[in-house]
């Protein structure tokens, strides 16, 4: 039986403890049996009314988090999840390799950083640092000043982790989305922005909120061509996307014009280059983006041929 494990990382004193206590009292655990995988001791502790139905267990060294460990406490605890308050100063990357049995299914990472001493570690620690944020699915950076919220969003952390949602928990308890709308989440400084496979669908819903600031760009992607039926003459290159759920995936296709378009089936996988453009097209009923493809090749399929957000 699958067990889905959620990992919390971040470095001491960045906020992991209080926003687990957070989960817990808020019924996380309640109805399932959990177990929490304690691997750093911060100055917070766990509140004893959350933990019900939890089994805390600590670990204090690195080399003793290891798979036949984890799979004993399977068998002694039976638990239907886990957390893991993950240590800062330890390699995520041993963690997936080696330490978590087939069966603990990894569903979530968050990332909890200090935002007043986040700059000194990515000074001083910066491959560790940016391998949590890198890696997260949630980012939540604590005791945020204004200031420190601007230094943040001048950083656009969105170019290293582009799927990860991010907040600013500021010092007076207000929350704040870490996205405002201007920041883009490709370096559009490049003289060709290459979109990796995985990140066509954050792609296109760049370029469809903001197709003026990809205007002149050179771009490069594989897509999965397509002629439009109903708008005969129309070529809309792009890719299937999984939306919410395997029920509910849909093509996600852009205008393109060229020479050689033809001579492709659809459902041919091809890699473009293509200069970006904002036009009127009755696709759009109106102005969209539109690729102006000079360049256009057959191509292997993506390992994983349907995108997601």
């Amino acid at each position: 039986m699958d067990i889905p494990v959620y990992l919390i990382a971040g470095f001491l004193d960045g906020g992991k403890t209080n926003f687990i206590n957070g989960i817990l009292q808020d019924g996380f655990a309640r109805e399932e049996r959990t177990l929490l995988l304690c691997c750093e001791e911060g100055d917070e502790s766990y509140e004893d009314r959350a933990l019900d139905n939890v089994t805390v267990i600590p670990f204090e060294e690195e080399e003793d988090l290891k798979c036949s460990r984890l799979k004993e406490l399977e068998k002694q605890y039976h638990p239907q999840q886990v957390l893991i308050e993950y240590n800062g100063m330890w390699s995520l990357e041993r963690l997936y390799r080696e330490v978590l049995p087939a069966n603990w299914v990894l569903y979530q990472i968050m990332a909890m950083v200090d935002a007043s001493t986040f700059e000194l570690y990515v000074k001083n620690m910066g491959q560790l640092m940016m391998e949590k944020i890198l890696n997260a699915d949630m980012i939540v950076f604590n005791r945020c000043t204004p200031e420190l919220a601007a230094a943040l969003r001048k950083r656009n952390l969105r170019m290293v982790n582009r799927r990860a949602d991010i907040f600013l928990e500021m010092e007076d308890g207000t929350s704040e989305d870490y996205c405002t709308g201007d920041e883009c989440p490709f370096d559009l400084s490049q003289e060709v922005v290459d979109i990796p496979d995985d990140d066509f669908g954050v792609w296109y819903v760049d370029v469809m909120d903001h197709p003026e600031r990809y205007a002149g760009k050179t771009v490069h992607m594989k897509l999965l061509m397509c002629h439009s039926k109903k708008y005969p003459g129309t070529h809309c290159p792009g890719r299937f996307a999984m939306v919410c759920c395997e029920n509910d995936i849909q093509f996600l296709g852009l205008v393109a014009k060229g020479v050689g378009l033809n001579q492709y089936k659809n459902r041919d996988w091809v890699e473009v280059t293509a200069r970006m453009a904002v036009e009127n097209h009755p696709a759009y009923q109106g102005k969209g983006p539109v690729m102006h493809i000079f360049s256009i090749a057959p191509c292997e399929k993506p390992a994983q041929e349907v995108v997601t957000f």
